[in-house]
């Protein structure tokens, strides 16, 4: 053998001996350095909260660390593995996946990887029933469920259980040439008479609707696609999305206990579909199903996770919906964040609760203005328009009464106020207890059910002492038509007269069921042998409100202890807390003195300012109407701004809201054909400000409420006043010129012995 392979040999010999030497001065060997960790899993819920999971489903989004590779990656579900239902995401640079088939209550996600240098990683989900509830509360009982006819206006089949479940429907609709709807089977060929449109994103398709019914929370709701690749297979075709999706919320008045009756011209709202835009809906988010918005905001967060479970996560979700559907807007962008990223509130008020607090007024001042004109025709209440001066709303010789029309009123001229044409009958639903009724529910039923709005919401108002539900509606102290002794229009005795004589509600073990006009058939069956006012004709729950003597004033009611403080801690109230774009938006209905009055964009305004100064996240915009009803409808207009807007948050997330804001989103008044009348930050001036007034001020005049004229101010959220003493008020000046003589003195200290309203302290909330 050669001799220079001898020597490699002989050296590993040489070092193998060295290395079990025992020697101090042997080397020593470094045990090999291991590689730096790559990083941590970051596991994120994007369809809820991890612990307001519901449905069984969830989409989870997982994160990786640089480097590590998506196969290396494993997930198990309580000991199933579920690493299948995972895909590479758009949204994080990692992997996103549905989950399903979730037990209720807690399940633990779990991810893995064959690499030793990332660690395991988990989350919980906390899954509740899909008939819910989350965090709302024991359910109201009874609950009616939808009737069959109400059930086929979303195209479903009958409810299956005791909680108004119904099968999950799956199929789709086609938007015909003619502007209608009618079915489409994706394995048939392309009807004719198909029509086309195109998205905001300029793609010309096919108008197909992928359109998915069933229950969540024992509300129906819908989710509708544009689909126009549509296969007819489990997973949706997303191909025409514009990632945009819109929550249509729902208007009306309710006290609840039903299933509800659903839209289909929302569920399938068109031109927010042509465009493009998914559209989410349910009966739960309905105020004509109920007026609990703790409940309906739970129910919205319920059909949002179902929609981003099912189809994945928008890039921002858009509000949209009158009256109740606007209020139910304001109030969710405060409670839930997230929940809706910008709103188009049409009609709106800043909330409900808070309009029951003038609302309440208004039968009571109706009632005092009615017995003033038939004790003398010639009152000057008997002119429509003089009402104005106590319930701050507008009135009209011009608008026609249905209680004057029926002839239960005969000494009344013709002409109406916003208190009878648009409010008769919403004092006794909030307030009265034995008031409403539920579609198909029995009179045994509704003798055990407390029909007040209070009682809607019993796990947030709680009970008081006499087993009703606590209530906020609160009169002590209150001056009702103080600007009117003011201004001229009453003298200091008719001051007086009103509020000795206007008293306030029963408490509601006093009450008893409405009469006529509020159950028709009644107004059939009167007995002319008998007093018709008010034992058989009371169209202003007279029956139901305390009244004067000509010795003691008309008592006034209190609110129960903690109810103030319920309605604001729960966020029933809002309370200006809201930071997301609004474009609130309404037709000018004054003259029609329908109910939806226009001050109540500036109320919302007001207590955004009150909160912290800033209300630039909100536009108002008026719109004229037509008479013929046959009014402009820009609400895309409003969509187009906001989709801007959230165009510059994301590309600017640092600044804020109002920082965001384009030049297109400005406070701005139209005429009755969609043409710009003014535009920019002083068009309103003079409702909030001392300015004189803006171009749109002066085309649209602003209204207020009874509360207002007594003093209070535009933000319409005093349940209840601090009171000062009468002797306080006159040193400082709340009655003008006029100082009380003893009598009228006397008078004023039995009216109000506690004191008068003290409108520059805040409101009492306790």
């Amino acid at each position: 053998m050669p001799r220079r392979l001898y020597a490699p040999l002989f050296l590993s010999a040489v070092l193998l001996l060295t290395a079990c030497s025992d020697s101090s001065d042997d080397p020593v060997v470094e045990p090999e350095t291991p590689l730096p960790p790559l990083g941590d899993f970051v596991l994120s819920v994007v369809s809820s909260a991890p612990d307001q999971v519901s449905n069984g489903e969830a989409r989870v989004t997982i994160a990786l660390p640089d480097g590590l590779a998506q196969d290396a990656v494993t997930v198990d579900l309580d000991g199933r593995d579920v690493t299948a239902l995972f895909s590479p995401s758009d949204s994080v640079s990692g992997l996103e996946g549905r989950v399903d088939e979730l037990a209720e209550g807690d399940n633990t996600l779990t991810v893995n990887s064959s690499d030793d240098r990332v660690d395991t990683a988990s989350i919980v989900l906390t899954n509740h029933p899909a008939s819910g509830p989350i965090f709302s509360g024991p359910q109201q009982m009874p609950f009616l469920c939808s009737e069959d006819g109400d059930l086929a206006n979303l195209e479903l089949g009958p409810v299956t259980d005791e909680q108004c479940s119904v099968d999950t429907v799956v199929s789709y609709k086609y938007r015909t040439v003619d502007g209608a709807w009618a079915d489409y089977d994706p394995d048939a060929g392309a009807p004719s008479d198909m029509a086309t449109t195109t998205t905001i994103d300029g793609n010309e398709v096919d108008f197909i609707v992928r359109w998915e019914r069933g229950s969540l929370n024992r509300f129906l709701y819908s989710i509708a696609v544009l689909s126009p690749n549509a296969g007819g297979g489990d997973a949706p075709d997303l191909s025409a999305w514009n990632k945009r999706l819109i929550y249509y919320f729902q208007g009306g008045v309710a006290i609840g206990h039903y299933q509800g009756d659903p839209s289909q011209r929302r569920a399938l709202y068109v031109d927010g579909l042509a465009a493009g835009y998914a559209i989410a809906y349910s009966t739960g988010t309905k105020t004509g199903t109920h007026y609990n918005l703790e409940l309906g905001g739970e129910t919205a967060m319920m059909v949002k996770s179902r929609f981003v479970a099912g189809y994945g996560a928008p890039d921002y979700t858009v509000g949209v919906g009158g009256s109740g559907g606007g209020i139910q807007q304001y109030v969710y962008a405060q409670n839930h964040p997230g929940l809706i990223d910008a709103g188009v509130p049409q009609y709106s008020y800043p909330d409900m609760v808070t309009q029951t607090i003038h609302i309440g007024d208004c039968e009571l001042l109706e009632r005092w203005m009615d017995l003033q004109v038939m004790a003398d025709p010639m009152s000057k209440w008997a002119t429509w328009e003089n009402r104005t001066w106590l319930i701050g709303l507008n009135a009209s010789s011009e608008v026609s009464n249905d209680v004057i029309d029926f002839g239960l009123t005969p000494w009344l001229q013709p002409g109406s106020s916003e208190c009878t044409a648009a409010w008769r009958g919403l004092s006794p639903l909030a307030l009265n207890p034995h008031f409403g009724t539920a579609p198909g529910i029995s009179a045994e039923q509704q003798a055990e059910v407390e029909w007040t709005h209070f009682a809607d919401l019993i796990n947030i108002y709680g009970r008081a002492e006499d087993g009703f539900a606590s209530t906020t509606w609160d009169n002590v102290g209150v001056q009702y038509g103080l600007q009117a002794l003011l201004d001229g229009h009453i003298d200091p005795d008719e001051f007086i007269q009103l509020n000795w004589e206007i008293g306030s509600w029963k408490n509601e073990p006093d009450m008893m069921q409405e009469g006529c006009p509020f159950i028709l058939d009644l107004c059939f069956a009167l007995d002319q042998s008998q007093p018709l006012y008010p034992d058989q004709i009371d169209p202003w729950s007279w029956r139901n409100a305390q009244t004067a003597t000509e010795m003691m004033p008309a008592p006034r009611k209190a609110s129960d202890p903690g109810a103030i403080t319920a309605a604001f801690e729960s966020g029933m109230v809002n309370r200006g807390e809201t930071e997301i774009p609004f474009v609130d938006l309404r037709h000018y209905l004054e003259e029609e003195l329908d109910m939806h009055n226009s001050h109540q964009s500036f109320a919302a305004r007001q207590r955004m300012l009150n909160h912290d100064g800033d209300a630039s996240n909100q536009v108002i915009w008026f719109i004229d109407r037509n008479p013929d009803g046959s009014n402009f409808d820009n609400t895309m207009d409003a969509f187009a701004v906001l989709d801007e807007w959230m165009a510059n948050i994301h590309a600017n997330p640092d600044a804020t809201v109002g920082e965001n804001r384009p030049d297109s989103a400005r406070d701005s008044c139209f005429d009755n054909t969609g043409g710009l009348i003014a535009s920019g930050d002083d068009v309103w001036d003079g409702i909030l400000d001392d300015n004189a007034p803006g171009v749109c001020t002066e085309r649209f005049p602003i209204y207020s409420t009874s509360r207002i004229v007594a003093g209070a101010p535009i933000t319409g959220d005093f349940f209840k006043c601090e009171l000062q003493a009468i002797s306080e008020a006159i040193e400082g000046g709340l009655y003008g010129d006029w100082v009380p003589t003893a009598e009228q003195r006397e008078a004023l200290d039995q009216i109000f012995p506690d004191g008068v309203c003290d409108y520059s302290q805040p409101g009492v909330r306790n």
